[in-house]
């Protein structure tokens, strides 16, 4: 408040000295000393501990003395010394998390309780995602492969022609359908980050950076895996996978630079260092990226965000009916608001297999047969206008039919029903939808979809589902094994369940594909291996692996 006091004071100030007099006369022509100025909130503190006269206790120390401390959220105040020192969150947390925190996490307006889990959350939220993409992926890989594009003809600002005129890139016209989807997300982004800024909302401006880094990260990274794995280092779509991601993490570090100057000068420097000093020395010496409003694709964005959702919205069906994400289901029902995507999404029904790991996907516009929908009050906003009513209407909710009710709302926003001769004008703000999965389905609602799973596990689906865990299981032991990812194997698997045995021969090619084995062999090994024993479903397996030389 102390410095939110002092920027009061000068504008007070130069109001009174400067400016025009009441007849609006200029007296002493002098600008104000700021056009804008955004001052956070008050700091509130996190622990206090009555017992010491409110000295500020960490949430550790607050744990440990459970008896002596209240979470009575005070300003944070030198004389009363509840505050944690900046230096102290910079030694464990960096401080570029606490600059995202503090930009990231609430408008900059508002009182801000101070929360050391929160700046702890926002690390893998979005510094260590960033961090991941392009450190734990991009740059091992790029050194695997030995990608570098340190031919493109100038590197100086990096734009995006420089970047297509690179040796091996190609136009973003010309490359995949994802290439395209993420560069023109890369360009959105830019688009309403330019514009929140110019309006100084560093809070909607991160808002957006953080989802672009999550569609990255969480969708472009995972669906391009196959083509960063492409035995050929030179093919074509190798080659595009990598250009487009170092042009998205090379513009996201200009990006980013202004919240969080540290990281962003790292990676700045990192994919910049190959052009020995002729690109520009610090991100912070760019100009700032402006959109490019020709690799915008408003129509694949759309889509992608419908496919996103279906695949987002499968997942959390499954969690919800405990099915376990390696365990193969027979199929997935797209129930879709609007069937104008229909045909789009039918040529990416292998995306969808492979993320909800079903083999069959339909789609469909009736819900009937899946799913019902109970439609209840909302208490608090009906309550004051139905009165004494309240349970009679309550009851005529359970008696109604709820996708009927559900219909009518979507189609006119209106519905009613009709209590004791009194009619109840309802519109989507007087009711909850809930939806319920038939039997034999487990079911999840998205803004534009409803997605059903089928949860009957037949005994090939079960054995399926082993085989999965066996790659995991050897995935764990190639890791404990210190195995680079690119190193083929020599696999045994050993196992005293008829099933599990089953399932391997059923899965060979599958398990040798995804563990990098040129040889798979069941029984004991017939030379000196790693070893390792797993339970899988109701068997035990060993699995012994070692590096195949012959293929290295």
């Amino acid at each position: 408040d102390q410095t939110r006091g002092w920027f009061y004071s000068q504008l007070a100030i130069s109001t009174l000295l400067f400016g025009s007099d009441d007849s609006g006369e200029t007296v002493v022509p002098f600008p104000h000393p700021y056009k804008n100025c955004i001052v956070l909130g008050l700091m509130l503190s996190e622990w206090w501990d009555d017992s010491q006269k409110n000295i500020y206790l960490s949430p550790e120390e607050a744990k440990a003395s459970p008896n002596k401390t209240t979470n009575r959220v005070g300003k944070m105040s030198k004389s009363l010394r509840n505050y944690r020192a900046p230096s102290e969150i910079f030694d464990v947390y960096g401080a570029d998390a606490l600059r995202w925190y503090f930009f990231a996490k609430q408008p900059p307006w508002t009182s801000i309780q101070y929360s050391e889990r929160q700046i702890k959350e926002s690390i893998p939220e979005f510094l260590s995602r960033l961090w991941n993409v392009y450190n734990g992926f991009f740059i091992e890989y790029a050194i695997l492969d030995g990608f570098t594009p340190h031919s493109i003809a100038d590197p100086g600002q990096l734009t995006h022609e420089t970047l297509a005129s690179g040796k091996g890139a190609r136009p973003v016209s010309e490359r995949s359908e994802l290439d395209r989807w993420v560069i023109s997300e890369l360009h959105k982004t830019l688009d309403v980050v330019v514009n929140c800024m110019d309006a100084y909302d560093n809070y909607g401006a991160c808002t957006k950076i953080s989802a672009f880094v999550e569609g990255l990260s969480n969708w472009y990274v995972r669906r391009s895996r196959d083509r960063f794995w492409d035995k050929d280092k030179q093919s074509q779509g190798k080659l595009d996978a990598y250009w487009t991601l170092y042009e998205c993490l090379t513009t996201t570090a200009k990006m980013i630079a202004p919240f969080i100057p540290f990281m962003s000068e790292t990676i700045w420097q990192n994919l910049t260092s190959v052009f020995n000093g002729k690109a520009t020395q610090s991100v912070h010496l760019c100009d700032y990226p402006i959109a490019k409003t020709e690799l915008i694709d408003n129509e694949l964005s759309r889509r992608m965000g419908l496919l996103r959702e279906i695949a987002s919205s499968g997942l959390s069906a499954r969690s919800n009916a405990k099915l376990k994400v390696r365990q193969p289901l027979s199929g997935v029902t797209v129930i879709l608001n609007e069937n104008v995507d229909q045909a789009w999404l039918e040529t990416h029904d292998e995306i969808l297999k492979m993320e909800l790991n079903v083999e069959n996907v339909t789609y469909t516009t009736d819900a009937g047969e899946y799913v019902t929908y109970k439609i209840v009050p909302n208490f608090k906003r009906l309550g004051p206008r139905v009165g004494k009513l309240m349970p009679k209407l309550k009851q005529a909710f359970a008696d109604a039919d709820g996708g009927a009710i559900l219909a009518q709302l979507n189609e006119s926003g209106q519905s009613s029903l009709s209590v004791e001769n009194e009619t109840i004008e309802l519109d989507a703000e007087d009711v909850e939808v809930r939806l319920q999965a038939n039997e034999g389905w487990a079911a999840a609602q998205g803004p534009q979809a409803v997605i059903v799973l089928a949860t009957e596990l037949t005994p090939e689906l079960v054995r399926s589902g082993y085989a999965r865990d066996v790659n995991r299981q050897v995935q764990e032991h190639r890791k404990r094994c210190e195995l680079d990812r690119a190193d083929r194997i020599e696999l045994f698997l050993a196992s005293d369940s008829p099933d599990l045995n089953q399932a391997i021969e059923e899965n060979r090619e599958y398990l040798m594909n995804e563990t990098l084995a040129s040889q798979l062999s069941t029984g004991e090994p017939t030379k000196p291996m790693e070893s390792v024993v797993c339970e899988i479903g109701e068997g035990k397996i060993t699995i012994s692996l070692c590096v195949d030389k012959g293929q290295v």
